[in-house]
């Protein structure tokens, strides 16, 4: 496992060396900069900006430079002081930017996963269990229905649903008279008030998904040999089930740890943008509508970094919960 844990971490150097260069190599490949949105809006209200002006937008935003040196300087920034650099379109410091979308980004994130958790795994087993039933195939075409309608569509009608029926305003996580205020017990059960609404929209896809994953392996499991070699034993039906079966299927209980980490910085985008949710989805796509590129760099940095951090204690959790991936480990 030491080996493992050597390795891994050695390519995780490598791999986000490439992700942060290929990043800002994709980020420089439209044609323009961040002085084109500039030029862009001023010519939309009607107005010129001087060629001298533009110039020296380009010089403060250091884009006048070769693009090794701007890769290099903000690099190098990040490695040895942990400065993310400056968002052009907000004029602050990005890591000021970023940490005021993370904690709502988390919150969403966590508990999505959680009623993700929650219902699919219970369901799954229970369509393992009772296969052919009328129950599996009502969690068969519920998940299908979940799989397939549009996450975007379904932010609609429950936003709808949430007007009509509840009398809540539609939109965003806080009431209009909590938006701007402090934190306090009233501001936080606004928030858990409203947060049912994106938790259920971004959970629906990957219950419906994980449902099917759980069934599918369960059924796998079932009808293995040693399923049936326990069975002939004398093993309590429910023990059999609990200790064996059930527990190899849940493999993707651990799995899907690894996503909860860039999940806590990206949450859903699309879904975020509908509602008009403060999280860091949205800001992520104007930064990349601007080119903004310290502040679309730096989000894809971080989320990169999260994800392969997220990967290998994925493989740390699934080694230590399934043996079998254990023992590869080991041989590894």
């Amino acid at each position: 496992m030491l080996r493992f844990l050597v390795r891994r971490l050695l390519w995780m150097a490598v791999t986000l060396a490439a992700i942060s260069f290929v990043t800002f190599v994709v980020i420089k490949l439209p044609p323009g900069d961040y002085t084109s949105t500039v030029i862009a809006n001023a010519e939309a209200r009607g107005q010129d900006i001087p060629d001298s002006q533009i110039a020296e937008l380009k010089r403060h935003y250091g884009l006048d430079k070769p693009f090794l040196v701007q890769y290099l300087t903000w690099i190098s920034g990040v490695v040895l002081h942990g400065d993310l650099g400056q968002s052009f379109a907000w004029n602050q410091s990005v890591a000021s930017l970023i940490g005021n979308r993370v904690l709502l980004s988390m919150v969403l994130s966590i508990a999505s996963l959680l009623f993700v958790w929650a219902i699919a795994f219970p369901i799954g087993i229970y369509s393992a269990l009772r296969q052919y039933s009328p129950g599996d195939y009502v969690a068969s075409f519920l998940g299908f229905i979940g799989m397939a309608v549009p996450e975007f569509m379904l932010a609609l009608v429950m936003m709808y649903v949430g007007f009509r029926y509840f009398g809540q305003s539609v939109g965003g996580l806080f009431s209009p008279e909590y938006a701007d205020a402090a934190w306090n017990l009233g501001k936080l059960l606004d928030l858990v008030s409203h947060l049912w609404i994106p938790i259920v929209v971004v959970g629906v896809a990957g219950t419906a998904g994980l449902i099917r994953i759980t069934r599918a392996n369960l059924l796998d499991e079932l009808h293995k040999p040693y399923v049936a070699t326990a069975r002939a034993k004398g093993l309590p039906e429910w023990k059999l089930l609990l200790k064996y079966p059930v527990r190899m299927s849940l493999s993707p209980f651990f799995s899907t740890v690894g996503w909860l980490l860039p999940g806590l910085i990206s949450g859903e985008t699309i879904v975020s943008v509908v509602m008009s949710l403060p999280t860091s989805g949205p800001l992520l796509l104007g930064a990349v509508k601007s080119q903004d590129m310290y502040l679309v760099g730096s989000f894809v940095l971080i989320l990169s970094t999260l994800t392969v951090i997220g990967t290998m204690l994925s493989d740390l959790a699934l080694a230590w919960w399934d043996p079998r991936i254990r023992a590869r480990f080991q041989k590894g």
